[in-house]
């Protein structure tokens, strides 16, 4: 992209929290600070939803983000309402022309978050969600790894999507792209497959995946019991509407 970044499409990161790990500030600011480098601009704001944290989040944390992100917009919701539920908090904040999202321990090399921010500034896609290679899934836990590659298939077989990988936390879009998240209703796991079967279903929505890099090192969660069963009937919704042609 060339000419004057003050004439560039904006720019919003959105970053949902949830009892976070030590050191998740530190990763937040040196993201931040490399984004400009591999984008050609600043970000215009950071926009942070701290969905319920019991933990790990202080006055002093957001207090080092705003003295070293001024964008920093910060909001709080109790009690814990899940990942879907934040993110659409903090892209109903959001009034940039480009909307990328990604978890707050940025576990994606930020070269895939440029790169999907960049497709969007670009105006060559108005979804751009990121995709894992194979390889990927050598490192997840095995439950996570069986959930995943069962999810893929069901997305093929039942929901006849394209893209599969619904499941990856970084995805952009620009203003058709936001209209189209918004109208999610997930709160939980699942909210990243509603938002892709939505938009495969929206006529002339440019939808272009892109290949993501993981970073070494990242520590993977358990999926309880509970939250399966919670999210089996999340897709049964998704797939009832399927059925309906919505």
């Amino acid at each position: 992209m060339t000419g004057n970044p003050t004439s560039w499409p904006t720019f919003d990161l959105v970053l949902p929290c949830y009892n976070p790990a030590a050191g998740w500030v530190d990763r937040v600011l040196a993201a931040w600070n490399r984004l400009p480098i591999l984008i050609g601009k600043q970000p215009d704001r950071l926009i942070l939803v701290n969905d319920g944290s019991t933990k790990g989040i202080a006055k002093d944390d957001i207090q080092r983000l705003r003295a070293g992100i001024p964008q920093l917009h910060y909001i709080e919701h109790y009690p814990n309402r899940g990942k879907g539920h934040a993110l659409r908090q903090g892209v109903e904040a959001s009034t940039a022309d480009v909307v990328v999202y990604t978890d707050v321990d940025f576990p994606y090399l930020e070269e895939s978050l440029a790169e999907v921010a960049l497709k969007l500034m670009h105006d060559e896609a108005d979804v751009v969600p990121g995709v894992r290679p194979d390889a990927y899934y050598d490192g997840v836990p095995a439950d996570r790894r069986r959930i995943s590659r069962m999810l893929r298939w069901m997305l093929k077989r039942i929901l006849k999507l394209k893209i599969t990988d619904t499941q990856c936390g970084l995805k952009g879009f620009n203003a058709k792209g936001r209209a189209v998240f918004l109208r999610t209703g997930i709160d939980r796991f699942l909210f990243d497959l509603e938002f892709i079967f939505l938009a495969s279903k929206t006529p002339n929505l440019r939808i272009e995946p892109v290949p993501v890099t993981l970073k070494p090192g990242i520590q993977f969660s358990h999926v309880s019991t509970k939250v399966l069963l919670a999210e089996t009937v999340n897709f049964g919704r998704v797939f009832l509407r399927a059925l309906r042609g919505k």
